[in-house]
């Protein structure tokens, strides 16, 4: 009976960081068009599945580098929401002072180590982290997010090589949500082409899993990050996904017909966060009224992260040229 009440309350709490993770970038989304927040945003709505069931694998220390769709990754780490926020709006109290907006987001205090909207960037980045992490010492576990995309870049196989050879600490996540961009994955690489199987080719273990059921995603985290921490070396793990909104902004897209409306339907209907919220009305895990009690609270905590960050200061011009070298962090 504890073990099911525990299990229980794993579950919910996935729950609630994946809901809270959708109203926040839903909110994002509804308040872009006051022309406030000045930078471009990549929202994971339809992905929460993927960065909560990882996340939740991870200790606070562990490193994590993400792409220019990171909102989710970052939160999901236990990044600051206001911090957050105010990072959007320019301001100085946000996790990267107001510097480097949407794409930019870094917050050592949780492990993110940064995120770049450069396709592939972020591997060799990861690789060279969890290569620090061989040279201490440690066993901190590093894990690099990245888009069906990047696997088509030469940087893949440089990263998954060097990874193997040196039996790093680094657990490759590729979010698969099949486009980039408006390109289907059909396009772009062979149908005999799998990237799992290009990974084990590597020497890495590897795993997949439906990215919209965040249990699956967080088992099979949980499996890399012990093998990871007991020596194991890395892992790549393909999660399917799908995003619900344009590639880049907060508006839907699908009028444009790169995407078919039943395939959309079919990924809908699936969603991450009301599949689960679904299931544990269904079996009692949560009622109503505490269903509405979550909702109410993280509305709460997401009115007070706007209000912060538009009551917080610009960067004043003096600081034009801070953060600019290394000594200066």
């Amino acid at each position: 009976m504890i073990a099911e009440g525990r299990r229980n309350q794993r579950l919910v709490a996935l729950y609630r960081e994946m809901l809270r993770i959708r109203l926040v970038e839903e909110t994002i989304a509804d308040r872009y068009a006051e022309q406030e927040m000045r930078c471009p945003v990549h929202l994971s709505i339809g992905q929460e599945g993927v960065a909560v069931g990882v996340s939740a694998a991870l200790r606070r220390d562990d490193y994590m580098i993400s792409t220019h769709r990171g909102h989710a990754h970052y939160l999901a780490k236990g990044g600051d929401l206001r911090a957050f926020i105010a990072e959007l709006y320019g301001r100085e109290t946000g996790c990267s002072g107001g510097r480097g907006g949407s794409m930019h987001i870094i917050d050592r205090s949780v492990g993110m180590i940064g995120s770049t909207p450069i396709v592939g960037g972020s591997l060799p980045i990861a690789v060279g982290t969890a290569f620090s992490t061989r040279l201490d010492g440690g066993d901190r576990v590093t894990v690099v997010y990245f888009g069906d995309g990047t696997t088509e870049e030469g940087v893949f196989l440089e990263a998954l090589n060097f990874a193997a050879l040196k039996a790093l600490n680094v657990i490759f996540v590729c979010e698969n949500n099949g486009y980039s961009v408006y390109s289907p994955l059909a396009v772009r690489q062979h149908p005999n082409r799998s990237r799992v199987a290009i990974a084990a080719a590597n020497g890495l273990a590897t795993g997949t899993g439906d990215g919209n059921d965040v249990v699956a995603v967080y088992d099979a985290t949980k499996v890399a990050v012990d093998r990871a921490r007991s020596g194991g070396g890395p892992t790549f793990l393909e999660f399917d996904t799908f995003r619900h909104r344009e590639h880049c902004g907060p508006f839907f897209d699908d009028d444009l017909g790169y995407r078919d409306p039943a395939f959309v339907a079919g990924w809908l209907a699936r969603d991450p966060v009301t599949t689960l919220e679904r299931t544990l009305l269904a079996d009692g895990t949560l009622d109503a009224a505490s269903q509405s009690e979550i909702v109410s609270e993280l509305r709460a905590e997401i009115d007070d992260a706007f209000a912060f960050a538009k009551a917080s200061p610009f960067p004043p011009p003096s600081d034009l040229f801070r953060h600019i070298y290394a000594e200066d962090v």
